[in-house]
């Protein structure tokens, strides 16, 4: 079966302005190394229609309706600091999570064995009812939400190795038995969350926080507990927050990964999984902001999707 690759080109409505790091290119130049390498094994999808009722079950409704309506007619407009909204962000937005959705319905309907989101704006930084750090919407607690409550699986896994702490899917599940959320990040930087202490109610988060500096090594040193946990777990379908920017290149942060370790951890995160939840995995494209960097890693990133039996 072939991995599916979920996007839309509504992405490059999502205006940013100049000089701000998540930027129309970012999917870009994913997109088109895809489209270039022309790889057989990707099955190209659209997003979904998302309902409201979908996102809903993730944040407030009161939420919901602020964000709906913040979208300008014209120029820009600030839902926090670092989250700039256009015109067209409306769409990219409801695009975004729409992608995860459409990548859940692919996997469980056996229209791909895997898949990988490669949207914008992100989503992890975003809790119930609070936009934050470039993320409008928590596409990936949107699509864990749908797993709960339209396949009614028990067990979900949220594995996010974005560089940054993914508190907002944190705060969102930290009283949810049924998913455990795992994060490796630099630690203390942005958002200042993400110690070993914030365990969740029923001990279902599970931070592994990360000094500036870290290198190869050390991280799958970390990461070998993150695996740990996942086993013990043992998950009926795993979700990725896919984030780029542990990359060395990265201009956001100081942590010392290369291109080849993305596949790496793809890899163990699939073979950690495989006999628990069969291989579904879908993945969605949080941070990353070296252009070079994030083509060359998603397309590892997925190299590990693809050739995963």
């Amino acid at each position: 079966m072939k991995t599916g690759l979920v996007t839309s080109d509504t992405f490059q409505n999502h205006n940013t302005g100049p000089g701000h790091p998540e930027q129309i290119a970012r999917v870009s130049v994913i997109n088109e190394n895809f489209k270039k390498l022309n790889n057989p094994n990707i099955l190209w999808k659209k997003p979904s229609i998302i309902s409201d009722e979908i996102i809903r079950n993730t944040h407030d409704a009161k939420y919901v309706d602020l964000v709906k309506k913040s979208f300008p007619s014209k120029g820009f407009s600030y839902l926090d600091g670092d989250t700039i909204i256009s015109p067209g962000s409306k769409e990219a937005t409801f695009d975004a999570a729409g992608s995860i959705i459409a990548a859940i319905d692919g996997v469980q309907n056996k229209e791909f064995k895997n898949a990988f989101a490669s949207v914008r704006p992100p989503g992890h930084h975003c809790n119930q009812n609070k936009a934050a750090g470039f993320c409008i919407l928590n596409n990936i607690a949107i699509g864990a939400k749908y797993l709960l409550n339209k396949y009614k699986y028990k067990k979900i896994a949220i594995i996010d190795f974005d560089v940054h702490h993914g508190n907002g899917t944190q705060d969102i599940f930290y009283e949810n038995e049924s998913v455990l959320f795992i994060s490796t990040h630099q630690y203390p930087y942005y958002p200042g969350s993400g110690s070993e202490q914030e365990k969740g109610k029923f001990n279902n988060i599970y931070n592994i926080p990360l000094p500036a500096g870290t290198n190869s090594e050390e991280y799958f040193n970390a990461f070998e507990r993150a695996l740990k946990r996942l086993r013990e777990f043992k998950p009926e379908f795993v979700l990725i927050s896919a984030g780029f920017d542990a990359h060395k290149n990265d201009p956001l942060a100081q942590i010392k990964l290369e291109t080849e370790d993305f596949y790496n951890i793809t890899k163990r995160i699939l073979e950690t999984s495989k006999k628990y939840c069969n291989g579904k995995v879908v993945s969605i494209l949080e941070g990353g902001y070296d252009l070079q960097a994030l083509k060359d890693s998603t397309k590892r990133h997925v190299d590990a999707l693809i050739e995963f039996v």
